[in-house]
């Protein structure tokens, strides 16, 4: 498909409003009275690119004016005749159509030549997607655009964080996300096949293809066309069909396509060569390919909205942020490295990376044009350093809060929770687990896309999911590989695809024990500390160790399955098969299990207490006993806490971490308990270890909205 800048005029902005990122990228639309005026430009007046000024048409727009400013040559004396070519044409454009506001998107040379324009004929600029490093000359272009615009429309935060570095203005920039992912995300299409059929034959499948997309790298031609040498070279050996699109206008394009022909790719079987594709089929053909190569920002962008795997070649992309669908191959300088490229990613499937948008970019942009004031001074100002507090900021200049879903499988109850990057719980679902597989499944993607609807209306961001469960979690592929008694029919349960699917977010998985040692990490006790225990006492007992400022998982995912550690060779039998594990005598159900022998053998009541018939006996009801002066109660309860102090020594004398943080409901019911079995049997070089109550209320959810939240705010390639 033929890149060039996307640029609109208005007046007034309602008709804008109305008209927004309907365009096709690479022509101006113009509002003027109640009627667009577009002026087709740049490569859509091309006749060799298939009059994809026919797609403007289709939008419903009256072309009213051709404007060829592009210079034929395809070097670099061409690019910037090209510019200066613009530069003649573009003001008597824009003094007949006097908008009140120029819109342009992008990095591309001609954009920069629209943007220099409308700075020096006053009229004010909106740039969309500044901020963002590349490579190659797009970058300088890019960054010049930025110093000429007057508003920011940004896609991600690092973007944000470079556009403040520059030194523009913090409240006229604005997060908002790709627009393009509006219409990603939103993209389904029952009859993709026929639109890979007609693009590559009739016996092509879904997922069995490739998309090939390659531009010149300007600052380094000879490079890039030998690399787009050895890339065919490479897809002629992988032997897949393959549908190569003809690269851009840029210094360097027309020696690619030499290139292209000299080894007869437009008549390869196993090639289809295409100047243009319908965004529209573009979009169902690279979300249904078995991979995507080349170095378009298309690859690193846009594509990870599906999940489809992508190699990028050489150095053009190389600041992107990328999702990890994203094979880095930045010295592409054999065909074989390009070979094995192929052969690690093609036919893979990745999580949906949501990165670059979440579907919304589009609202927050038009409010963002409602609320510019056309009154204020043209004049632009610098914000030098120091800068203001990095805050994202939506366009009524109110925070929009980063977060997470968070999910907690528990025993008991499923509850999900929109979770704020400084660990606030801004609005909690709780409903019964249920029994079987398919129940819970499917409540459970319920619940997120409900709160995930919520969450817009909360003014909340959601970064991506995570998820806290019992049992053993590999959290690389996201999956429940063994749960607890607790739990029914969650073994071997793939978590991450079902929800990244429908929610079209990253998801992260991992067990409840460490997803509250995350949880102490990020908001608790442990935050700031290298190496810490926390030891969770509830229904079971778990626990999760940071070591080094990271969380330990062991080599098959068994680490800190503290509820297990033995401290007695002949003690009561455990639900893990063995017997004398600290679960088996400071659990929950450890607890229940003795204070129904009491109250079978009427020993459990005293004085004050009651149990109605309806009631289950349980170890709160152990705990009220031994409260009240209860000696059997008294005595059950320490030798439980006696068992779980042994543990904790066992620990200290492991690991020797600087904290141990006790959480869960029966937590405080302990500390004392433990901290006198240290002194008693700890060695003394480990006694000064302290041995805390967590203060967090619900970890297992925090935890989870950890993942989230520390991996998608770090995540720069």
């Amino acid at each position: 498909m033929p890149i060039g800048d996307c640029s609109v005029a208005a007046k007034p902005r309602e008709q804008l409003l109305c008209s927004l990122f309907h365009t096709t990228p690479g022509y101006t639309a113009c509002a003027l009275g109640w009627k667009p005026m577009v002026i087709c430009r740049g490569s859509h007046a091309f006749k060799d690119l298939i009059n994809t000024y026919r797609m403007i048409e289709q939008d419903d727009f009256d072309i009213n004016t051709r404007l060829h400013t592009i210079v034929r040559g395809e070097d670099e004396a061409a690019m910037v005749e090209s510019v200066g070519l613009a530069l003649v044409k573009l003001p008597d454009v824009l003094n007949r159509l006097k908008p009140d506001i120029m819109i342009v998107h992008g990095d591309r040379f001609d954009a920069l030549a629209l943007a220099t324009s409308a700075a020096l004929m006053n009229i004010r600029i909106l740039h969309i997607e500044g901020g963002e490093v590349s490579g190659t000359i797009d970058d300088s272009i890019r960054h010049a655009i930025t110093k000429l615009a007057h508003y920011h429309v940004c896609c991600t935060r690092s973007a944000e964080q470079h556009l403040i570095s520059m030194c523009e203005d913090h409240d006229r920039i604005l997060l908002a996300g790709c627009p393009s992912y509006d219409k990603l995300l939103s993209a389904k299409n029952k009859d993709y096949m026929s639109i890979i059929r007609m693009w590559l034959g009739d016996d092509v499948k879904s997922k069995d293809y490739i998309v090939a997309l390659q531009h010149p790298v300007t600052t380094d031609i000879k490079h890039s066309i030998k690399m787009f040498e050895l890339t065919l070279d490479a897809l002629i050996s992988f032997n897949k069909r393959t549908l190569v699109l003809f690269p851009n206008i840029d210094a360097g394009s027309k020696e690619m396509v030499r290139v292209m022909r000299k080894k007869g790719i437009e008549h390869h079987p196993n090639f289809r060569a295409v100047k243009h594709v319908p965004f529209d089929q573009f979009i169902q053909l690279v979300a249904h390919a078995g991979c995507m190569i080349g170095n378009s920002s298309c690859g690193v962008r846009e594509v990870g909205a599906f999940g489809t795997p992508v190699i990028n070649l050489g150095t053009r992309q190389i600041g992107r942020e990328t999702g990890e669908n994203v094979l880095h191959v930045r010295d592409a300088d054999t065909q074989d490295k390009i070979l094995q490229a192929l052969h690690l990613q093609f036919g893979k499937q990745y999580p949906c990376s949501k990165i670059y948008g979440d579907g919304n970019a589009v609202p927050r942009i038009l409010k963002f044009l409602k609320s510019i004031d056309l009154q204020e001074p043209l004049q632009k100002k610098f914000c030098f350093p120091p800068v203001k507090e990095n805050i994202s900021q939506d366009i009524d200049h109110i925070l929009e809060t980063l977060s997470a879903l968070a999910v907690d499988l528990g025993g008991t109850n499923l509850r999900v929770a929109i979770v704020s990057m400084k660990g606030e719980i801004v609005k909690k679902y709780t409903q019964f687990n249920p029994k079987t597989y398919e129940e819970r499944i499917n409540l459970i993607l319920q619940m997120c896309v409900e709160a995930a609807a919520e969450a817009v209306k909360l003014n909340c961001r959601i970064l991506g999911v995570g998820i806290s469960t019992g049992g053993r979690v590999n959290p690389r592929e996201g999956i429940v590989l063994h749960s607890t008694k607790l739990i029914q029919e969650w073994n071997s349960v793939d978590l991450r695809t079902p929800l990244s699917d429908t929610l079209h977010l990253p998801v992260w998985v991992d067990n409840d024990g460490n997803c509250a040692a995350l949880a102490e990490r990020k908001f608790g006790q442990g935050k700031g500390l290298e190496n810490f225990v926390t030891l969770i006492t509830g229904t079971g007992i778990g626990g999760g160790i940071i070591h080094q400022h990271e969380l330990i998982h062991g080599s098959s995912f068994c680490a800190a399955e503290l509820g297990h550690l033995v401290v007695s060779l002949d003690g009561p039998d455990c639900s893990c098969g063995s017997h004398g594990c600290i679960e088996a005598y400071a659990s929950g159900m450890a607890l229940q299990r003795e204070a129904k022998k009491l109250h079978d053998e009427d020993l459990l009541l005293v004085e004050g207490m009651s149990v109605p018939k309806d009631e289950a006996v349980g170890a709160l009801h152990l705990i009220q006993a031994a409260k009240l002066g209860n000696a059997k109660a008294q005595s059950i309860l320490r030798t439980a806490g006696t068992a779980l102090g042994l543990g904790v020594v066992n620990i200290l004398h492991t690991m020797n971490p600087s904290l141990v943080i006790l959480s869960g409901v029966l937590a405080s019911h302990y500390i004392h308990i433990v901290k006198d079995i240290i002194r008693q049997q700890a060695l003394s070089s480990v006694q000064d270890v302290d041995v805390v109550v967590s203060d967090l209320v619900d970890p297992a959810l925090l935890g989870a909205a950890s993942m989230v939240l520390d991996y998608t705010t770090r995540r720069i390639y």
